[in-house]
């Protein structure tokens, strides 16, 4: 099957199948020294997507914590893929940290250093998920386009 490009997803419609294609805005590497660049790439790719003013900041700064998180939580790096479906944005942050099960999404009390980056994410975005591989984890944010 060739091809440049992610596979097509196929989603179940009232009409039968419809074929939303999947568009890859930004996918990078990176690291503590890098989360700021990878921030501003984010926002401008979210532009482009023409996502804007608070519910692109919303989401930004949600990928923005599920990033930090994958540099302090995860093994000191991480894998950012941020790709259109139709009218939704979807962001997967993936690490490759130990653990087992996915963490507790949870606000903390007031005085407590760190530790809401998840509950921010969830908060921000329309919708998050975390899957614990074998290997790591991947936290997937989305919004939809307005």
């Amino acid at each position: 099957m060739g091809g440049s490009g992610p596979p097509a997803d196929i989603n179940s419609t009232g009409a039968g199948h419809a074929r939303r294609e999947t568009s890859s805005l930004l996918s990078r590497a990176f690291t503590a020294a890098s989360i700021t660049e990878l921030r501003h790439a984010v926002a401008a790719a979210v532009a482009a997507a023409g996502l804007t003013g608070e519910p692109a900041e919303d989401f930004v700064l949600a990928v923005h914590e599920l990033a930090t998180n994958a540099v302090r939580h995860g093994g000191g790096t991480g894998h950012l893929h941020l790709r259109r479906q139709g009218d939704l944005l979807l962001c997967d942050v993936v690490d490759h940290g130990p653990g087992i099960g996915a963490p507790p999404i949870r606000q903390v009390p007031g005085d407590a250093a760190g530790g809401r980056g998840l509950w921010l994410a969830d908060h921000l975005a329309d919708s998050l998920s975390l899957r614990r591989r074998v290997d790591g984890l991947t936290a997937t944010v989305t919004i939809t386009l307005r």
